[in-house]
């Protein structure tokens, strides 16, 4: 399927996308589980259709993930609620996302939590990311260009992570970058079979993982990504 990722010259929310916002938060978010009325607000407000490809654009609110090209995808709304509800933000924290694709998840933590970076390999995408962020007016989210396996340093540490990618293994450097009592999310396994993981790191170093349960991501790439099948 050819992706046609032109941007639209001005974001448009009408009565339509409103519905269709609102029917996603109560039917594939509230009533599957998601609690936190921040992170479900956060929903409400941040539109996915401008996000979405205009050759998608009808599908923006499905209950799945969709393509954005460059073999990358835009998540199914459950699983980045999931994962931002794990994070357990409480609104003060500085966040590092590992994987920025289209924006979408950034502009949905620029609501949560006052400082945000977005690290993405893909330059094509990371133009499409801050210009989307910029269009929606989340002026105040970073997004850099480089190998978000290492994480990125210059504004380490942080109290979050969450990635969008999954690895066979969990990259050393996004454990170093966590501050102490700080969370990482991130899908881990092959390609065919991952575990959604929640590393937290003790303030004496170590770390506790805990198993959220199975996902599927597309592969993270880099020094720490995925090195075969």
């Amino acid at each position: 399927m050819r992706i046609d990722d032109s941007p639209l010259p001005a974001v448009e929310d009408d009565d339509r996308t409103v519905a269709l916002r609102e029917h996603m938060v109560a039917r594939q978010l509230r009533r599957r589980g998601i609690r936190d009325e921040r992170v479900l607000a956060a929903f409400g407000r941040v539109p996915r259709h401008p996000f979405v490809p205009q050759s998608l654009r009808a599908r923006s609110y499905d209950d799945s993930p969709l393509p954005i090209g460059h073999n990358q995808t835009i998540s199914q709304p459950l699983m980045i609620a999931t994962m931002l509800e794990a994070m357990e933000l409480e609104g003060t924290e500085r966040v590092l996302e590992v994987g920025a694709g289209c924006g979408y998840q950034a502009a949905l933590l620029a609501e949560l939590v006052p400082q945000v970076v977005a690290i993405e390999i893909i330059p094509e995408l990371v133009d499409r990311a801050r210009n989307n962020l910029r269009r929606m007016g989340y002026d105040g989210v970073e997004v850099v260009h480089g190998d978000g396996s290492c994480g990125y340093l210059p504004a380490a540490p942080y109290d979050a992570i969450v990635v969008a990618a999954a690895p066979q293994s969990v990259p050393p450097p996004l454990v170093e970058q966590l501050a102490p009592g700080g969370r990482l999310l991130i899908p881990v396994g092959s390609w065919v079979a991952q575990d959604l993981e929640r590393i937290r790191k003790r303030a004496d170093g170590q770390v506790v993982v805990d198993r959220l349960g199975g996902c599927l991501f597309v592969p993270l790439v880099g020094e720490h990504g995925r090195q075969g099948p």
